[in-house]
């Protein structure tokens, strides 16, 4: 049985490769490589004692997606392939919108026409409206501040008119919280490009020397300790919850949206602190101001994933700070060490 993964050379979509490999399933990758390096399926390959088939093109190319679809049997979708900076979506917000809503619409075509009807989408927390009490549940308002948000949600709405239009579709919409980590080998994990946007490659990467000092993005909010508050959830969690979902797909018909988290948020500074702790370590840090859009606290109710999937996060806050450093400690300038 084979999962076509789009974007799987990236940061989650390489961990659910080796995840989906371990567990008897044949991958196939479409990845561009533009925000991904292919050392990671090299890796992920090793890993896994297995090969995978992988195609170097965006996901947007129909006429090459469908080569893909002719070429081999496959019976399920993983969509990860997509612009994902925030911050950058806001200057370059046409790009988004080609590009994220390009892919989904190529790839649900490319899909009715192979009749393959089982599509696991990778959504994001941020497709809920700022003004939703914590936890958020599935059910919630829902609203963006920003375009790469309104990318996921507009994602969201395609499928989900896809799944009524034809009602073979099975459609399940992963809103994802704030993945961090790294697969406890130390050989696959996050490596992004520049100075990262995300907080854990901040830390791992300040503790490493490569930058002075972490910047914490405000100390004022109303948390206990000032700093903001966030669902952490390990990326192997993450991973597995995938194959969850795909478990799931093939059950069921229709469109359910799932969150995946933890239910327990941490601030920015419990995470430093966690991540010192662990692996006895000083990071050097800063206050800076608030970064513009920024809420105070950003959790999920993960009931529903639990009674539908059977899924839960089992790895703590320890588990991310070991793994990622791990990762970091070893890859000290990524896949290009």
């Amino acid at each position: 049985m084979e999962i076509l993964v789009t974007g799987g050379a990236g940061y989650i979509g390489s961990h659910t490769c080796l995840e989906l490999m371990e567990n008897g399933y044949d991958v196939v990758v479409v990845d561009d490589l533009r925000n991904s390096d292919l050392e990671a399926l090299r890796r992920v390959e090793a890993l896994s004692g297995k090969a995978l088939a992988f195609y170097n093109f965006d996901v947007c190319d129909q006429d090459r997606l469908d080569k893909v679809f002719g070429a081999h049997a496959i019976n399920s979708v993983i969509h990860f392939a997509g612009l994902k900076a925030v911050g950058e979506s806001v200057g370059m917000p046409l790009a988004y919108y080609a590009n994220n809503l390009g892919s989904t619409l190529a790839l649900a075509g490319c899909m009715k026409r192979h009749h393959v009807r089982n599509f696991i989408f990778s959504s994001s927390a941020t497709v809920y409206a700022q003004d939703n009490r914590m936890p958020l549940a599935e059910g919630d308002a829902l609203g963006c501040t920003n375009p790469y948000g309104w990318t996921k949600l507009m994602c969201e709405q395609i499928l989900r008119d896809l799944c009524v239009a034809e009602p073979v579709f099975s459609v399940v919409l992963l809103r994802y919280f704030n993945p961090i980590g790294a697969h406890p080998s130390g050989r696959i994990g996050e490596d992004p490009a520049g100075i990262p946007n995300n907080l854990l490659p901040y830390i791992t990467q300040t503790a490493l020397g490569r930058h002075a000092r972490l910047t914490v993005h405000g100390n004022d909010y109303d948390t206990p300790d000032g700093t903001g508050v966030r669902d952490y959830i390990h990326v192997v969690d993450l991973a597995r919850g995938h194959l969850k979902a795909l478990e799931y797909a093939k059950r069921n018909r229709g469109c359910e949206a799932i969150n995946l988290g933890t239910g327990r948020g941490y601030s920015v500074l419990e995470i430093l602190r966690a991540f010192e702790t662990v692996n006895q370590v000083k990071v050097p840090y800063t206050i800076g101001p608030r970064r513009p859009g920024d809420l105070a606290a950003v959790y999920a109710d993960p009931q529903k994933a639990g009674e539908l999937l059977g899924w839960q996060a089992e790895l703590g806050i320890e588990d991310m700070c070991r793994d990622a450093w791990n990762w970091q400690r070893n890859n000290p300038r990524g896949y290009r060490t």
